[in-house]
Parts: structure tokens; C-alpha cells; sequence
């Protein structure tokens, strides 16, 4: 066997940090990387057992084809952690995060109608999504810009991938399915039942202003 062949603690370090580094960075798709992708396929179980040790977690779905690293259970309910935490959490405006919940809703749909793979959404289509939970009368251009923000930091966080747009198109987004592993259907089904009520009660207050106008 020639001396190349032979894996040594010394040569599989490098097979494991380009691995781990890029999992620290953000998330490894298939589709974007397979190479990268078939390595840690082959390599996950020492990937666990090292992020294990910095207190993180591998989250890989093979079906759906992306893996990233969390923080796990265990240390977030223990210590607020002895561990100092590697990743960061991000808190969210309530636009973003109600947008966010509306596009894992219509992933939802779109999955159970059967049909493409891959959801792309228009500009448009994101600010009729959002339109019925805003303030009546708000100013259109405003409501644009607002949604391009909301949008912007989507794509910056991952679950949207901004898509080249033919000439004299509008921005086309994906929507990327690792979304589902961040909204689950429990959760989405209990902010459903959230933004009724939300609806609910945006309703009642404009019914109220048009009856003392």
C-alpha cells in the first residue's frame, strides 16, 4: 500500500476542517457544492463527534440536501453554558419573522400540490403575501421598500436565494427548503392559528375606524 493511502491522524485533520470550517461559516448545499457535499456524507459521523466536543450539533437532511450546525439542547437549557457559543443567535423584527412564516407556509402548500421541487417567488407575490397584515392605506412605494428590506435580510440569513431575473423582470426569489428544518409543521400550525387571530383583530380595529369616520 503506498504511504498516501494510508489515513493517519496527521492527513485526515485537513479532510475534517475543510468540513467543519465551512459548517461553521453557514450552511453546505448539495446542489451548490456535491463534492463537498459526498465528503461529508462519507465523513459525518467524526463531523458529530468533533462539533459534539464544541458543544454544536450536525443537522444533515440527505433527502433535501443541506446540513449546518446548531447549538445543542442540552447546553441551552444547562449553565447558559459553560461553553462559550459558537453560534450566534439572531434575533428577528416581527415583519421578517412573519414573512419568514409565511414563506414556510406556502412551501408547505406548494409541497403538498406535487408538483416542481423548487418554489421561486417574484418581488410581488412577496408584498401580497405580507400586504394583508399591514396597516391599511399604507403608501405603495413605502410598502416596496419595506419588503425589499425584509427580503434583503432573508437572502442574507439563507432561507432565499436571490435568482438572476430575465431583462425587464421583476426579482425573482427560491425559497430554500432548509426553511422547513427551522419552522417545523407543529410550529407553523401554532403560528397559524396566530396570525388568524393577529387578522382577527387588524380587521375589528379597521371596521371600527371606518364606523367613527
Amino acid at each position: 500500500m503506498a504511504e498516501q493511502d494510508i489515513e493517519t491522524p496527521n492527513n485526515a485533520a485537513p479532510e475534517l476542517s475543510a468540513l467543519v470550517v465551512p459548517l461553521l461559516k453557514g450552511v453546505i448545499y448539495q446542489e451548490s457544492d456535491p463534492a463537498l457535499w459526498n465528503a461529508l456524507l462519507n465523513l459525518q459521523g467524526r463531523v458529530r463527534d468533533y462539533v459534539t466536543v464544541l458543544g454544536l450539533e450536525l443537522m444533515l437532511d440527505e433527502a433535501e440536501g443541506y446540513a449546518f450546525l446548531r447549538s445543542r439542547a442540552d447546553d441551552e437549557d444547562e449553565a447558559k453554558a459553560k461553553t462559550p457559543r459558537l453560534i450566534a443567535r439572531r434575533p428577528l423584527s416581527f415583519p421578517v419573522s412573519l414573512l419568514l412564516a409565511l414563506l414556510r407556509k406556502k412551501l408547505a402548500e406548494f409541497d403538498a400540490s406535487g408538483g416542481d421541487t423548487r418554489l421561486v417567488i417574484s418581488r410581488g407575490e412577496a408584498v401580497e403575501l405580507i400586504r394583508v397584515f399591514l396597516p391599511e392605506g399604507s403608501n405603495e412605494a413605502r410598502l416596496i421598500d419595506q419588503v425589499d428590506a425584509y427580503l434583503n435580510k432573508i437572502v442574507e440569513l439563507g432561507f432565499l436565494r436571490r435568482l438572476k431575473p430575465a431583462a425587464g423582470q421583476e426579482a425573482m426569489f427560491e425559497v430554500r427548503r432548509i426553511l422547513k428544518a427551522f419552522i417545523d409543521a407543529q410550529w407553523l400550525a401554532e403560528f397559524d392559528q396566530r396570525l388568524d387571530a393577529y387578522k382577527a383583530h387588524l380587521l375589528e380595529n379597521r371596521q371600527d375606524n371606518r364606523d367613527n369616520d
